[in-house]
């Protein structure tokens, strides 16, 4: 199964420090036919303007995952964390039973990043939160695990059996991800315009893809995207 999802096809709105799309129902948007894609729940294209705060809000259960494209974010919760991360990193908490956390650009510079919810291996975890930061171009040519909760190396940890991927390609180049049966797959272009098994997927498009036992991923141009693969 393979749905594509054009950019138009994504909520979008905008306030004075932030704008952002939703790929699936979040806040106050809500479709009953685009809640989740298995276990992903969340997919939020955000651009937060310097000095654009979310403030203290509450969250439970779900594992969260924000991937940083450009511009830094800082992260403060109720457990006394408060921690700053670059391009090229990643946050990952567990909300768990319950965290209270903001997220704000202190920065001079926007900040674009991806929040991704993916639901737990199981309810009621103690909530948690660790972040890693990759150099830039760790994701050149491959597909780079920046968190999972499959065991791959250097990624930052979440409680799920899932794992979201970054990779950046040039015109020509290809890789490969093997899959399966009862599998989930979401592919979200942040540049350029990719062909996944032989179906074009363009800049700010998604494909959502069920039962896939490989996907070959070639880039038609200079590309960019993310990759979650997570369980039905």
């Amino acid at each position: 199964m393979f749905v594509l999802i054009p950019a138009s096809g994504r909520h979008c709105e905008a306030r004075a420090w932030l704008r952002t799309c939703f790929l699936f129902s979040f806040a106050e948007y809500f479709s009953p036919s685009n809640v989740q894609w298995g276990a992903i729940r969340v997919f939020n294209d955000d651009f937060i303007a310097p000095k654009g705060i979310f403030p203290l809000h509450p969250h439970a259960e779900y594992e969260i995952v924000t991937v940083v494209l450009e511009g830094e974010i800082t992260h403060r919760d109720s457990m006394g964390n408060r921690q700053t991360v670059g391009a090229g990193g990643v946050q990952a908490m567990t909300a768990g039973t319950g965290i209270t956390h903001s997220e704000a650009n202190y920065g001079d510079a926007p900040l674009h990043s991806y929040q991704i919810w993916i639901k737990p291996r199981k309810w009621g975890l103690e909530p948690q939160y660790n972040q890693k930061e990759f150099q830039a171009g760790r994701w050149k040519g491959r597909l780079l695990a920046m968190a999972s909760g499959q065991g791959k190396k250097g990624a930052a940890k979440i409680n799920a059996d899932a794992t979201v991927y970054r990779c950046a390609l040039s015109k020509g180049e290809k890789v490969t991800h093997a899959s399966g049966k009862g599998r989930r797959l979401l592919l979200y272009v942040a540049e350029g315009k990719v062909n996944v098994n032989g179906r074009a997927v363009a800049r700010e498009e998604q494909a959502r893809i069920a039962d896939e036992e490989k996907l070959l991923v070639q880039a038609e141009e200079k590309s960019e995207f993310v990759l979650i693969d997570a369980p039905a």
